[in-house]
This record gives C-alpha cells, sequence and structure tokens, in this order.
C-alpha cells in the first residue's frame, strides 16, 4: 500500500482515510437501510472519516448534498490552506463518498464565510 500523505493510503482496492495508522473499516457502514435518505447516508460516511480528518488538526463539515448529488463540505482547522487538502478531499472524502453512497457525483470544498 502506498501513502500518498499522512493518513491518506492507495491501494488497488480503495482509497483508505486512516485514523492512528489504521485503516477506516471499509465494511459498508450501516446506510443500507430502507428509508435512510442520501444526506443521512452521506453524514454517516463523513462522520467514519471526520476522526482521521481531527487527528491532523482538521474538521470537515458537511454544508448540503445538492438534487445532482455534489457534496458540499467546508474544511476547517489546519485543513485550510493545507497544500494536502486537495487529495484528502478527492482521495478520501470524495472516493470514500462514492463509494458507499452510489449517488454522489461529486464533492465540493466551500470556503469558509
Amino acid at each position: 500500500m502506498l501513502e500518498a500523505e499522512p493518513g491518506v493510503h492507495l491501494s488497488s482496492r480503495m482509497v483508505h482515510v486512516t485514523q492512528g495508522g489504521n485503516p477506516i473499516d471499509d465494511t459498508q457502514p450501516d446506510a443500507d437501510q430502507v428509508g435512510v435518505s442520501v444526506n443521512e447516508r452521506v453524514a454517516m460516511v463523513i462522520d467514519r472519516i471526520r476522526p482521521a480528518v481531527q487527528n491532523d488538526g482538521g474538521d470537515i463539515e458537511l454544508i448540503e448534498v445538492t438534487q445532482d448529488g455534489v457534496v458540499r463540505i467546508r474544511m476547517h482547522g489546519a485543513c485550510v490552506g493545507c497544500p494536502s487538502s486537495n487529495m484528502t478531499l478527492r482521495l478520501g472524502i470524495e472516493q470514500n463518498l462514492k463509494t458507499y453512497v452510489p449517488e454522489v457525483t461529486g464533492v465540493e470544498a466551500i470556503e469558509e464565510s
């Protein structure tokens, strides 16, 4: 497994955002339940990713999921201005969201206001 940046590892199966060097369990979160909205499933995945981001001094906030499946998030703390934040966004957050919530078509970072 290649380490693209601290906390993000590349493998042939999927990108793993790690927490304390241990991959986040890549089994599907309990999001395949009938009646769970796309927003709720996105929030569940983000909640699983959040500790790894917080471990590096940052945080992520779910702003919205658009009708066309774009997840808008706001990055906080060490993530703001970090040169690796785009890689974390694409390889960690977006890949996990697309894997576990097939309705997700992309992820956009919204600047702090």
